[in-house]
This record gives structure tokens, C-alpha cells and sequence, in this order.
């Protein structure tokens, strides 16, 4: 593997600490807690074919969705290190259906900050061999440090956010996070174990070919998705159309393609999800921070993402994101809607 620079991630960590909004060290162990937790679920993804852990889970999570075995060990993977480590306070997880308070040592009661992750993001792709990923959002508490965490420290908007991420296991696996001040990737090296700085300070293209979404659920989609869609769909020399439709339904791989190629992701509402089917806190909010941070856009079809006040741990919410112009040309048609 070629690297960018022979610097590490716990080596960018340090170099970088001064850089983020609250400089004491404590973030700085919890993207290492992260890092450490993503390189054990690596291992096993890596190797479900051969371990006896793929397929069903045999239950639902709160969504009402069918978990994976896989689901179940990489939210177990999260929540176990994170804990262990008393780098945080609470956990908001997609599998849980409600929060998880840390309760142990001093360090866990002092800590000033929650987690929302999304443990192993199209889950349902891994027997297939698809990529698959974890998405991750950290939030300073903003209840009292020293009290058990509450409801509210974990439903902030999105503008709150201190720091969000991913991880995708493909046919590589990177990390992928921002703190506030642009956002980076790391690339494992499996022959040490070691995440080094593969892509620095990532910006999105303002405009790109690909247009991301599930064309199966067409009949179902607002009027003004559909008029994008044949927007995209149409010969026009001056603009590069026709786009290409690129869906592998990983939102992880799906937003780190668009990311670094250009692009846009679209998860509207439908008929038999009026509410939109992605997650705000686990999945929308940290790629809108980290489109934002990279140059790109993300909103609902009419708002930002990073200013939508959550109501419920587990609210959904429609989702366009990726390259900026590509965003306000989709919202256009939205807003035309309206």
C-alpha cells in the first residue's frame, strides 16, 4: 500500500489535539477507543465467511429491521471498548433501543462526552460480500459532568456535533473523521495493524456524474425526486448529462464514492416511509457534518441537516447530500414542489 505520509493515526491525533474545541485529551482517547474497536470488527468482517457469522440474527432492532449476527457483534464491539475505556459518558446506538448510560470509574463520571453510532451500517450486504462501514457522532454533554447522562445530552442538532466519522470495510479499510477542521482519511495496513493518513484534508468536488438512490422505489418518491431523476437522466452537453446511477446501498459506501469521486446521495421519503427511512442521529448527521467539512451540502429537501432540532433518539428523516452544487440543484426541485 502506498501512503501518503509514514504518519499514523494516533500520531495525527496528537499532532492535531490543539486543533480541537476542547483540547484536553479526552476526545483524543475516544477516536482511539474508536480506532481500536473498528480494527476488531475489520478482523471479523473480514473473516465472517469462515467464523460461522453471517446470516440472521433471529430478532429486530427498534427500527423494526431484521438484525445480523454481524449487527449484533460490531454493536457489542463499540459498546464493550468504549465502556471499558471510560472515555464517555453515555451511548446512543441504532441496535439499542435506548441510550446506555457508563457507569464505573471517575473518568466515566467526568467525562464530558456521548456517542451515537451506527455500528455496522449495510449489514445486510455482508453475505454478498458488500461493503459495509460504521458511522459514528460525538457530542459534548450538556448536562451537568458528574450526573448520570440524560435524554436531551444525546438529542442535540447536528451543528453540536464535536466530532463524526465512518469506517468502511472494503476492499480496503479507512477511516474517515473530522473534528471541526476538515476532514481526513486512514487507510489499515493489515500487515501491522496500523492506520496511517492516506487522504488529507478531503474536499468534495462541487459537482460530479453520479447520481446516488434506490431507482426500485421510484413509484413511490415525491414529484420532485422523480423530476431530478429525469433531470439527471437527460442529454445536455453544457452540463455533462447524462449522470451516472451508482447505488451499492451502503450509505457508507455510497457517501465515501461521492465524497472523494463527486457526487449525490438521496434517501427521500416515500408513500410507505413519509418520514424518510435514514436516521438523523446515527447516520445523517455525522455525513452532513462531514460533507460540510469536506465543501459538500446536506439537507433534508428543504433544511439543513446540522439544524434539525431531533425529537426521539431514533427519528428518520429524509436525506440529500454530497456535492454542493448537485444538493441545490436537487433541493431546487424539491423546493419547487413545495
Amino acid at each position: 500500500m502506498k501512503k501518503e505520509t509514514t504518519q499514523t493515526l494516533g500520531e495525527f491525533i496528537i499532532d492535531k489535539q490543539e486543533d480541537f474545541q476542547y483540547s484536553s485529551g479526552e476526545l483524543s482517547r475516544l477516536i482511539s477507543s474508536i480506532k481500536l474497536a473498528a480494527k476488531v470488527v475489520n478482523r471479523v468482517v473480514n473473516q465472517a465467511g469462515l467464523v460461522g457469522i453471517n446470516g440472521s440474527a433471529g430478532g429486530e432492532n427498534i427500527q423494526g429491521e431484521e438484525q445480523q449476527k454481524l449487527d449484533v457483534f460490531a454493536d457489542q464491539a463499540f459498546i464493550k471498548t468504549l465502556s471499558s475505556r471510560e472515555v464517555v459518558c453515555g451511548i446512543a446506538s441504532e441496535e439499542q433501543d435506548e441510550f446506555v448510560t457508563i457507569v464505573g470509574s471517575e473518568d466515566s463520571k467526568s467525562s464530558k462526552y456521548v456517542v451515537l453510532i451506527d455500528p455496522l451500517d449495510g449489514s445486510s450486504n455482508i453475505d454478498v460480500n458488500v461493503t459495509v462501514g460504521t458511522i459514528f457522532s460525538i457530542y459534548r454533554r450538556i448536562t451537568p459532568i458528574g450526573t448520570p447522562v440524560e435524554l436531551k445530552d444525546f438529542l442535540q442538532p447536528g451543528n453540536k456535533q464535536v466530532a463524526a466519522g465512518y469506517v468502511v470495510y472494503g476492499s480496503s479499510t479507512m477511516l474517515v473523521y473530522t473534528t471541526g477542521n476538515g476532514v481526513n482519511g486512514f487507510t489499515l495496513d493489515p500487515s501491522v495493524g496500523t492506520f496511517y493518513l492516506s487522504h488529507s484534508n478531503i474536499i468534495i468536488p462541487q459537482e460530479g456524474k453520479i447520481y446516488s438512490i434506490n431507482e426500485g422505489n421510484y413509484i413511490k418518491f415525491p414529484k420532485g425526486v422523480k423530476e431530478y431523476i429525469k433531470y439527471c437522466q437527460e442529454e445536455d452537453q453544457n452540463s455533462n448529462r447524462p449522470y451516472t446511477s451508482r447505488y451499492i446501498g451502503s450509505l457508507v459506501a455510497d457517501f465515501h464514492r461521492n465524497m472523494l469521486k463527486g457526487g449525490v446521495y438521496i434517501y427521500p421519503t416515500t408513500s410507505s416511509s413519509p418520514n424518510g427511512k435514514l436516521r438523523l442521529l446515527y447516520e445523517c448527521n455525522p455525513m452532513a457534518m462531514l460533507a460540510v467539512q469536506a465543501g459538500g451540502m446536506a439537507t433534508d429537501g428543504i433544511n439543513d441537516i446540522l439544524d434539525i432540532q431531533p425529537t426521539a433518539l431514533h427519528q428518520r428523516t429524509s436525506f440529500f447530500c454530497g456535492s454542493s452544487k448537485m444538493v441545490e440543484k436537487a433541493k431546487s426541485f424539491m423546493v419547487k414542489e413545495s
